[in-house]
């Protein structure tokens, strides 16, 4: 499937969040059990924390995303550090819940919507500059999950699996794409996927 241009922030900026939680939902896959719970060091959060965070952030950005500050007044930030999920199926549950209120939010929007203007902490942001912030914000923590993931998989299994092209294959990657064989843009940024 060739990748497909798109000159739709909205629908691009959906197909970002998507693989951000693609290479989240890969990479815990992957990590034991046990790891999903282990801070690297005093200063590190554990999966379960950065997931209980983006839980809460999403939560507060997206419910009510174009009437209400992202800043609810109900969100204790700091309690998000502190007495994460137990067990991974209680992971799963909070992680998909935050997903689905930024889809939720995002999926009905139209492009006439990127000029309104919405408040984070009271500050104004156009609707565009409020998903970028988000995008931004969801990317550097999903780096942090695959990072330790891949660190306590590894220690724990000697095991990985590469979650974008595998060291030493880029040149069969690019001759992939160039005899139009695979399209990792189509694959990554799939429209639709659970």
């Amino acid at each position: 499937m060739p990748h497909q241009l798109s000159t739709s922030y909205i629908q691009d900026s959906i197909g970002l969040f998507r693989y951000y939680k693609k290479l989240g939902d890969r990479a815990m896959a992957q990590c034991p059990d046990e790891a999903l719970f282990i801070s690297l060091d005093p200063e590190s959060n554990s999966i379960a924390i950065i997931v209980k965070h983006l839980a809460g952030n999403m939560r507060s950005r997206w419910l009510d995303f174009l009437t209400t500050d992202g800043e609810k007044p109900d969100r204790h930030r700091d309690t998000e550090f502190e007495n994460p999920p137990a067990t991974r199926a209680e992971l799963t549950e909070v992680w998909e819940r935050g997903w689905k209120y930024l889809f939720d939010a995002l999926e009905p929007l139209t492009e006439a919507a990127l000029t309104r203007t919405v408040t984070i902490r009271s500050e104004p942001h156009s609707v565009m500059q409020a998903i970028n912030r988000q995008v931004a914000h969801y990317a550097h923590h999903v780096g942090q999950i695959l990072f330790v993931a891949k660190h306590l998989t590894f220690t724990k299994t000697g095991k990985w699996e590469s979650l974008s092209i595998p060291r030493g294959k880029s040149a069969d990657m690019n001759a992939k794409v160039a005899e139009g064989k695979f399209s990792q843009s189509a694959t990554l940024f799939a429209a639709k996927h659970k």
